[in-house]
């Protein structure tokens, strides 16, 4: 009750008018709920407050629609995007009787957490994703059955130069990295998301214009636990979503939106702690990694094409992986190298080894993606997975460049998101352990996944019209 009583009084401090209850789907597309405050007490915010489940996609049918959405005070904040004052809540989805939902994706997080802790390994896995987007000045698109097209543009991109007045300090193709003012057009608008962000709690360390061409940007908070960090993690989406519209801009985090350009990605730094001790360091190993560490990312590599059905879910995740654009193609990991799949970042203390799972992109549900990692980290430490003896590396040259690569004899990535899907359909048994994910979880995934396949398997594309009308 203890923490009841605080939201009690965040609502009296602050003047507080509404809840706005938030939650994530299936898909980890974000939802929210608004409730006065005259309606809430202590035994609604204990208990929750119900919805339609039906009109959720992927949720419960409509023979069995009513929900319970029970807010969880630990993630109180003032919400500063909503005319009046509003106190913002992530909230656990519930079935009635108040038993966990086995698809709410936050619920998935929980329980990869508490797997951990039960098996003995760890008491706790710590998280740092690196989220990039792009902030785009004019999006156009349409979809129907008699046309497909879609427009974006940036008013720094290089290709904008010749059709506006004074338009020398441009982004150069792929040059974007760290540019200074004025080339880096985005600067007062990444300021501006990052006291949003401030507001809403996340602790953000740095913020810089990206590798691509036209407002490609990334902002990084602070790492924490699993759960926390995939809340935050869409906090952060919906921050910089809002604050791009109030500037009149749009913010997208769209795995590939521009052709020939490098694509978002969400790289997940992670490791494991015991009784505050970083279970990954060991200062004789290979990149001061232990042997948990290193059985960690056999299990990570073993299970990376099932995994990518969850950490790169889209159609267009696949457009993001191909060789020249930062991205990994080859599940390998490497001691600070950017081209393999796992990297081992270069740490100042013991503190702070980690490794990199640099595949993912942010169109992934954050809880469904950590938990599925976490998962498949865990299952190669309980085989004690040996990633050089299943033929992950180390492998420390670039693999883009390397005049040999052929010989390296390299596993690569899926190359598109039916080869992830069937993937994992035929490995997933791994998720299930300790009833962290289900079987009806990832039956409904590899449902709305096909369906999304389909769709784009039979629908004609702009660049099909440029390559055979004329045949």
């Amino acid at each position: 009750m203890a923490m009841v009583d605080r939201v009690l009084e965040m609502i009296a401090q602050n003047g507080i008018r509404m809840l706005d209850l938030k939650f994530a789907d299936v898909l980890g597309m974000l939802h929210h709920l608004s409730v006065p405050v005259e309606v809430v007490d202590a035994g609604q915010l204990s208990e929750g407050f119900f919805f339609d489940g039906s009109s959720i996609r992927g949720f419960r049918g409509i023979a069995e629609s009513d929900m319970i959405l029970r807010p969880d005070p630990a993630t109180a904040v003032c919400d500063p995007f909503v005319e009046g004052p509003t106190l913002s809540l992530i909230a656990d989805v519930l079935e009635p009787g108040l038993k966990g939902y086995s698809r709410d994706p936050r619920g998935v997080a929980r329980r990869a957490e508490q797997y951990l802790r039960d098996s003995g390994i760890a008491d706790t896995s710590h998280w740092g994703v690196e989220i990039e987007f792009f902030v785009f000045d004019n999006v156009r698109f349409q979809t129907s059955p008699d046309a497909s097209f879609y427009y974006v543009d940036s008013d720094e991109a290089h290709w904008t130069s010749g059709r506006v007045p004074n338009g020398g300090y441009k982004v150069k193709h792929q040059q974007g990295y760290l540019r200074a003012l004025p080339i880096d057009g985005q600067t007062d608008l990444r300021t501006a998301m990052t006291r949003q962000l401030q507001a809403l709690g996340l602790v953000v360390e740095r913020h810089h214009h990206e590798v691509a061409s036209a407002g490609q940007n990334e902002i990084n908070f602070r790492f924490s636990t699993l759960t926390d960090t995939a809340d935050k993690a869409m906090l952060y989406k919906y921050a910089v979503k809002n604050v791009a519209r109030a500037h009149g801009k749009t913010a997208t985090f769209m795995p590939k939106p521009l052709y020939q350009n490098s694509g978002n990605g969400m790289h997940c730094n992670q490791s494991l702690s015991k009784d505050g001790e970083n279970l990954f360091y060991d200062p004789n190993g290979y990149a001061n990694l232990s042997q948990i560490a290193l059985w960690y990312i056999g299990g990570l590599l073993t299970h990376a094409d099932a995994l990518l059905a969850i950490t790169n879910p889209t159609t267009n995740s696949y457009k993001r992986l191909v060789p020249g654009y930062e991205a990994p193609t080859n599940l390998v990991f490497s001691r600070a190298n950017r081209s393999a799949a796992i990297r081992i970042p270069i740490s100042l203390s013991p503190r702070t080894t980690r490794i990199e799972f640099r595949t993912p992109d942010p169109s992934a549900n954050p809880y469904l993606a950590l938990a599925g990692q976490l998962m498949a980290g865990l299952d190669g430490i309980r085989r004690r997975i040996d990633p050089t003896a299943a033929g992950f590396g180390p492998v420390d040259v670039d693999i883009y460049h390397h005049p040999d690569a052929a010989l390296l004899k390299l596993k690569h990535v899926p190359s598109s998101l039916q080869q992830a899907v069937d993937a994992l359909k035929a490995d997933h048994e791994f998720l299930l352990e300790g009833g962290v994910f289900t079987k009806d979880l990832i039956e409904t995934l590899i449902a709305l996944k096909e369906e999304e396949i389909r769709r784009l398997k039979t629908h004609p594309h702009p660049v099909e019209f440029e390559m055979y009308f004329d045949s």
